[in-house]
């Protein structure tokens, strides 16, 4: 009786590390996502800049790789993406337009939402520091009239 139950007991096992196998196996199969970069730097720019920056992305997977959406954190990161199916070893991007008229720190993100099996949701980032806008009008004299 030991020796049956030991034998189904090992049978078990068996299969549960053959199943545990095959769905490693089916987890590497379909589109794959991977950046180049994850995160941009403006570093500090001035107010009312080219605010657009590209990262740049591959399918390393073996189905083509479709992105449905990508989000920026606020209205003023607007991202722009492929809506077409990016084959497998396929390069393509996804442009980042960021409002800089609005000073001070950047710190914001964009979440792709894809097929992709090793990442179906990235968060990518902007960063960096939007300079003061430049003050405007003429120079002021002390009695307020405008100076000549």
């Amino acid at each position: 009786m030991k020796k049956v139950l030991f034998s189904l007991m090992m049978m078990f096992i068996a299969a549960v590390g053959t199943n545990a196998v095959m769905a490693q196996e089916v987890a590497k199969d379909g589109a794959k996502i991977d950046f180049t970069k994850e995160v941009h730097d403006y570093g500090t720019i001035e107010n009312g800049a080219n605010g657009q920056c590209t990262f740049e992305f591959k399918n390393t997977g073996n189905a083509p790789l479709i992105i449905s959406n990508a989000k920026g954190s606020c209205g003023c990161t607007v991202p722009s993406w492929p809506k077409e199916p990016i084959a497998p070893g396929a390069t393509a991007s996804i442009s980042v337009k960021y409002d800089t008229k609005r000073p001070g720190a950047i710190n914001k993100s964009v979440t792709i939402t894809s097929n992709a099996v090793n990442e179906p949701s990235k968060v990518i980032r902007i960063k960096g520091n939007v300079k003061a806008a430049p003050e405007s009008g003429a120079p002021v004299n002390n009695s307020g009239a405008p100076a000549n």
